[in-house]
């Protein structure tokens, strides 16, 4: 099972590969690892940086999963196609140094955690299709998401997958991370902007899992998105940064 993430960030570092599983699906499975993320240095921005990151994923069938890519998740349905529950995910916000020239002139914003649901229904062990609607648990923001994943045919032992979401938020989530206040506006020489809920971005993501021994391999992503609606419109995105937003990731991984 695979959750997105529900910004273009979830620079909760967004890695979203599964592990090579063992035979038997119903096992636990573990994996940890680390490696690098290529990532947009803030939602909506054109420049890029890289950050370091840690990779855990433990997955207990019939009760949940626990993932730097993913979140946490309680599967309080377990049915042969239907998934549901509890979900929980970090949510990075921006700093000073993340602006760029941009710091000291918009408004940093602290990472935080949400909490929510979600729904997932499965066709087969391949395709599956689901979303989730998460909260701030120290603001006013919500996030939705709505995603496909679909695990492709194994390429020798390299196990692959594409997914694609689209993603929203509402009013006060929209305004954290698109709006310009007038004191804002003031110093950057554009007009001031107060969006409102919606859909914001879509991406398509590719996932691989290149085993290099029976418990190591590396892991990666490439995900592209697109920014579109107010969050395209935001004076930030248009005169500052770019609607196209490209990440990039590569661990090492341990898994058993």
């Amino acid at each position: 099972m695979r959750l997105t993430r529900v910004s273009l960030v979830l620079p909760l570092l967004l890695l979203t590969i599964t592990a090579a599983r063992a035979a038997d699906d119903s096992a636990p499975s573990y994996a940890f690892g680390a490696g690098v993320q290529r990532m947009p240095s803030w939602m909506g921005a054109k420049d890029q940086r890289n950050q370091a990151i840690p990779y855990v994923d433990i997955e207990l069938p019939g009760v949940g999963e626990l993932s730097t890519a993913d979140g946490l998740t309680l599967d309080l349905i377990d049915g042969e196609h239907w998934h549901g529950g509890i979900y929980g995910n970090w949510l990075w916000g921006r700093t000073h140094n993340d602006l760029g020239t941009l710091g000291g002139k918009v408004a940093s914003l602290s990472p935080r955690f949400q909490g929510g649901g979600y729904l997932e229904y499965a066709f087969d062990k391949r395709f599956s299709v689901g979303g989730h609607l998460a909260h701030d648990t120290d603001g006013a923001g919500a996030y939705a998401a709505l995603y496909a994943d679909y695990t492709l045919p194994n390429i020798w032992y390299i196990e692959h997958s594409l997914e694609v979401q689209v993603e929203g938020m509402n009013g006060p989530a929209m305004r954290r991370f698109f709006g310009v206040t007038p004191t804002e506006a003031a110093v950057l020489g554009t007009s001031s902007w107060r969006p409102g809920a919606g859909w914001q971005a879509a991406h398509i993501e590719y996932d691989a899992f290149v085993p290099t021994s029976q418990h190591t391999g590396f892991a990666l992503s490439v995900s592209y998105g697109k920014l579109f609606g107010n969050a395209s419109d935001s004076p930030l995105v248009r005169h500052f940064g770019s609607t196209r937003q490209v990440t990039e990731t590569l661990a090492f991984v341990y898994h058993f």
